[in-house]
């Protein structure tokens, strides 16, 4: 496995781009981590939070969207009529930086070539990212800081994680006419796209009304660490130079250091300063530019 990262898996791809109206979601406490049966591993679950906290005493503990796979349908063949549904439960931040970024990550993992039985220990939280191309067909393209927990100084796309805050979610609701009700369901589902836009406008600081509606292209994971990540695009109806100065004045300097507007030749050759994750991300990208260049 390469030690720095940047080898990924594409656990679902759509190049032909996806509209809110095709990405469902199945909201359910059944799709939640399975604590792992060896007591060592599940303890040093806190303590290794605790570790962290300490180091850190910035870090705090927030709920995110799990992410334990997808159904498709496609019931006549044609693009227009083909949907997703993504299954997703409920973890937290701590969870994560106890399993997928413990030193042991690798123990929590069951041998399967089912993903789902495969990551089932694992608190993969489904973060979220944006390709997003500008008026001048350049790519935005972000540096992280060092003062970030993971892959300080690589160079990442625009994103971060839906929040289940967002649309007031703080545990699986108890009663049976809410669980798995439909209402919910789409709630979670518009927060997977809503969710990319304010991270794009938060990131890169440009007002959300120069941006079109995201598309859903697909989900990449990490190879080190089993960390997925839903990816999306969008267009940016202004020039490079203009989202460059829209940066400058809406950076705060924690997350990311510097943004580069970069062709897509450009990308391809620093793939190794990007995290597997992302680098799937561009895959992702570059299979649904493929289908629109046939």
């Amino acid at each position: 496995m390469d030690a720095s990262g940047s080898t990924y898996k594409l656990l679902l791809s759509c190049p032909s781009g996806l509209s809110p109206s095709q990405v469902y979601v199945d909201f359910s406490a059944s799709y939640d981590r399975i604590p792992h049966p060896a007591g060592n591993l599940e303890n040093s679950i806190p303590e290794i939070w605790c570790q962290r906290i300490q180091e850190n005493p910035s870090m705090y503990n927030d709920q995110k969207f799990r992410y334990a796979g997808y159904s498709s349908k496609n019931p006549d063949g044609s693009r227009s009529n083909y949907s997703i549904c993504l299954n997703l439960g409920l973890t937290d931040y701590r969870t994560f930086v106890g399993t997928n970024l413990n030193p042991l990550w690798e123990n929590f993992l069951v041998p399967s070539e089912d993903d789902t039985i495969h990551c089932q220990h694992m608190a993969s939280p489904l973060g979220n990212g944006a390709i997003v191309e500008t008026l001048d067909k350049r790519i935005i393209v972000l540096q992280r800081s060092s003062k970030v927990g993971e892959f300080p100084g690589y160079f990442v796309f625009p994103g971060g994680h839906s929040e289940p805050k967002e649309i007031g979610i703080s545990g699986h609701p108890t009663d049976a006419v809410s669980a798995g009700s439909e209402h919910l369901n789409k709630k979670v589902a518009v927060e997977m796209f809503d969710g990319i836009t304010r991270e794009v406008v938060e990131e890169i600081g440009v007002p959300a009304h120069y941006l079109t509606d995201p598309l859903f292209i697909g989900i990449s994971r990490r190879e080190l660490n089993v960390r997925p990540t839903a990816f999306f695009f969008l267009r940016c109806n202004v020039h490079s130079s203009a989202v460059k100065e829209f940066y400058s004045k809406a950076q705060d300097g924690f997350e990311s250091t510097q943004l580069f507007a970069m062709s897509r030749a450009e990308i391809e050759s620093m793939c190794s300063r990007i995290p597997g994750c992302h680098r799937g991300g561009f895959a992702l990208y570059e299979q649904m530019a493929a289908l629109e260049d046939a």
